[in-house]
């Protein structure tokens, strides 16, 4: 896959798991055939034929039911099975990011731990961008690796929806072979 490609991927995993999906969100799903199938595949006619106003219904309570009340996304969190949160420098992907020029200003933003999957994610479309191989490889090795792809395939089995049920499944895969590409 080639690069512009796999930023727009981290791209669209991030957005997907910073926040519950708004009606306008939904209906630029609803409108990208292509983005459906890859997430769906088989189960997106359920996506395509549900009202908008009961897919947003459904589609919240999942992803609050998923990645807010059974477990946050967030590395350290599962990591290290705590329920605190590292923040700063203290924490080892902020150490990354800080390491690689990223700026994270989590100020501005409603996800409070530098290590949530979606800033992961945004990390890794950045790396693609600054085409940083080696730090791609090393980012993957030490944080998304170790826990994202179990975590989501954990979510999958959970998730009510056939639209989470395939992200979580998709962004699981992706990583895995995102690496082994890599390699």
């Amino acid at each position: 896959m080639d690069a512009k490609s796999r930023a727009r991927m981290y791209a669209f995993l991030s957005k997907m798991f910073a926040n519950s999906l708004d009606e306008k969100l939904i209906h630029e799903l609803k409108d990208d055939k292509a983005i459906l199938e890859l997430v769906m595949d088989d189960e997106k006619g359920w996506f395509e034929t549900t009202p908008a106003h009961e897919l947003e219904d459904a589609l919240n309570v999942d992803y609050n039911s998923l990645f807010l009340m059974h477990s946050l996304p967030i590395e350290s969190s599962i990591v290290d099975d705590k329920d605190e949160v590292l923040v700063g420098l203290q924490n080892p992907v902020m150490q990354f990011y800080f390491e690689h020029g990223y700026e994270l200003n989590l100020a501005k933003s409603e996800l409070l731990a530098p290590d949530h999957i979606s800033f992961e994610c945004a990390f890794m479309q950045n790396l693609i961008l600054k085409k940083e191989v080696d730090a791609q490889r090393a980012f993957l090795q030490k944080h998304l690796l170790q826990w994202a792809p179990m975590y989501l395939l954990s979510m999958a089995e959970m998730a009510q929806t056939p639209f989470y049920r395939g992200l979580c499944t998709l962004g699981a895969e992706y990583i895995i072979a995102d690496y082994e590409g890599l390699c």
